[in-house]
């Protein structure tokens, strides 16, 4: 058995996703990012692959991709408070970092278990910004996975996508806790 980590598990115990439009300047430099990216990729990875890059938009990118987001929205013939809310996650963005899904032709990894490893490096940005003290929150919606936004936003290959959008800056505003699970009606003990 490693040593017990009483700190961390308690901060794991008590994570809080901050909401993005609640996130307030400044955002992380980049040698302050660098370490949370660093935790990030220690991500599970079977086989290695790496199935997952980032891309960091800073500030003066947020302008492009809002503009971006609405013309994709009017293409797809979104409503007008779906082209807003996708506008205002990059109008009121400081900083963010797309975790671009890469998938990779492996005989031994599936592509499920590439999608659940970009999935697992999204979350550890967020526990590894939280955990440095700035705020955090992983979006997505709809834009992320239109092609087109994807293509001109973040020159994505075909073998690649968004697997998340991880906001960091300022915590602002303290949101109220959430409700959290119930375990009782989550688990399932087998005991033969």
């Amino acid at each position: 058995m490693t040593q017990r980590n009483d700190e961390a598990l308690a901060f794991l115990q008590s994570r809080r996703s901050r909401p993005a439009k609640t996130l307030v300047a400044p955002a992380p430099t980049r040698d302050e990012l660098m370490p949370l990216l660093t935790a990030a990729a220690r991500t599970p990875d079977h086989g290695k692959l790496e199935p997952w890059r980032f891309v960091v938009v800073e500030k003066p990118a947020m302008a492009r991709l809002a503009d971006l987001s609405e013309s994709a929205g009017i293409r797809l013939g979104k409503s007008d408070d779906d082209i807003t809310k996708a506008r205002s996650q990059f109008e009121l963005g400081h900083l963010a970092v797309v975790v671009v899904e890469v998938q990779k032709d492996s005989p031994k990894v599936p592509a499920i278990e590439q999608s659940y490893s970009a999935g697992a490096a999204c979350l550890a940005l967020v526990n590894a910004a939280l955990a440095a003290g700035w705020g955090a929150n992983w979006l997505s919606g709809w834009a992320s996975h239109d092609r087109g936004f994807c293509q001109a936003g973040f020159a994505l290959a075909d073998n690649e996508r968004i697997a998340g959008i991880v906001h960091i800056a300022t915590e602002g505003p303290k949101p109220p806790e959430r409700p959290r699970p119930d375990l009782s009606l989550l688990t399932t003990w087998m005991t033969e």
